[in-house]
């Protein structure tokens, strides 16, 4: 294939992933992605796609993570770009691809900012759709809060971008608001 789709990207995730959590955090991750495409001028499908299939070999071999992805996307015709950017979300923690062009530090970056602003999300009335960078910077600075993402990852991510982490955050945050619906994140004061 010359570009991977995000139609694509959700039919061969699709052959791997079944756990809802997990289909919640790639529609997370490629929402986000879409969004630091817009900011970056690139390709906000291609890297909405990568961001889709991310996590393509989690659900069967978390302990192998990354380990069973790279041929299996080769295999299917994946273009060498968009692996290469998958296989670097996992550096240093269980790839050596270390993240170089833009599309793969921010995906190296908001795989772990998305659990945070999820998770702030959900605790609010009417979810993303009305939060603002303030509020979402008094979770982050609470590091009992979202206990499991890394912080210091996100960090390092933003640093590799040039970026601070508000830019990201703010970013990513705009990003999930637009699909708001799909990530579940429209909160529960309609109820």
């Amino acid at each position: 294939m010359e570009k991977l789709t995000l139609d694509e990207a959700k039919k061969i995730n699709a052959t791997m992933v079944s756990e809802e959590h997990l289909l919640l955090h790639a529609a997370n991750v490629s929402a986000a992605m879409e969004a630091m495409a817009g900011h970056f001028g690139e390709d906000k499908e291609e890297w909405a796609a990568v961001g889709w299939l991310h996590d393509y070999d989690y659900e069967k071999y978390p302990e192998e993570h990354l380990a069973h992805t790279e041929e299996p996307l080769r295999k299917l015709g994946v273009p060498e770009r968009d692996i290469r950017a998958i296989m670097a979300h996992g550096w240093s923690i269980c790839t050596d691809v270390r993240p170089e062009t833009n599309m793969e530090k921010s995906l190296f970056t908001v795989d772990e900012l998305t659990g945070i602003v999820q998770a702030a999300a959900r605790m609010r009335p009417n979810g993303i759709t009305d939060m603002e960078l303030k509020s979402f910077m008094k979770k982050w600075k609470d590091k009992k809060f979202a206990a499991k993402c890394n912080r210091p990852l996100i960090l390092e991510g933003c640093q590799m971008l040039g970026m601070d982490i508000k830019e990201v955050a703010g970013i990513v945050i705009d990003g999930m608001k637009e699909h708001a619906s799909e990530l579940q994140l429209t909160g529960n004061a309609n109820e």
